[in-house]
């Protein structure tokens, strides 16, 4: 077994080989422009929004307070009238600073965890396409497989999701890339 801690270059590159990965395909591919529509009076919205003065976070509209409210009367009607909405409000004029280095730090956490797992199935002078299988698939569970949450039970589309794997599975291939590479 080859210990963890000593694959903290694999770690760190496949991080940043699939940071990487992500800014080609956020800033030059463009190909998740279609994730989300542009509201019809977007001015209007905001303003509208602006009225209710809403501290940064998640919101639902309707909303039950509680199991026994979903299936009253009252719930039912607001439901089936719609729109049922989920919101997230960010800060306003908020850079991306944040959330570009939260980015890096779970791409460092998904290539720890493979590296944890490739390390307890491979030893010292394990062969490429081992190391890559057993990094990759790892890395795919932890970039992709929790996409589809976001179309079951919130609504995002599943073109969306689709989208959103097919970067996992790329950032997981970088990642078994890399491990396959390094591995002592």
């Amino acid at each position: 077994m080859v210990p963890t801690l000593s694959l903290w270059l694999p770690v760190l590159l496949s991080a940043a080989a699939a940071f990487a990965a992500s800014t080609v395909i956020h800033m030059l591919l463009g190909y998740h422009a279609r994730d989300f529509r542009k509201a019809p009076d977007e001015d209007g919205l905001m303003e509208a929004l602006r009225g209710f003065d809403l501290a940064p976070g998640d919101y639902v509209a309707p909303k039950a307070g509680s199991v026994k409210e979903m299936g009253s009367e009252e719930f039912r009607a607001k439901h089936e009238r719609g729109p049922s909405v989920m919101l997230t409000v960010m800060p306003p004029g908020a850079g991306m600073a944040r959330q570009m280095v939260l980015w890096f730090v779970l791409c460092a956490v998904v290539s720890l965890f493979a590296a944890y797992v490739t390390a307890l199935a491979n030893g010292p002078g394990a062969d490429y396409m081992s190391v890559f299988r057993f990094a990759s698939t790892t890395a795919f569970a932890g970039y992709a497989l929790g996409a589809p949450v976001r179309s079951i039970w919130f609504g995002q589309s599943w073109g969306a999701t689709a989208r959103n794997m097919l970067d996992g599975l790329i950032y997981a291939l970088l990642t078994g890339g890399v491990f396959g590479w390094l591995w002592p």
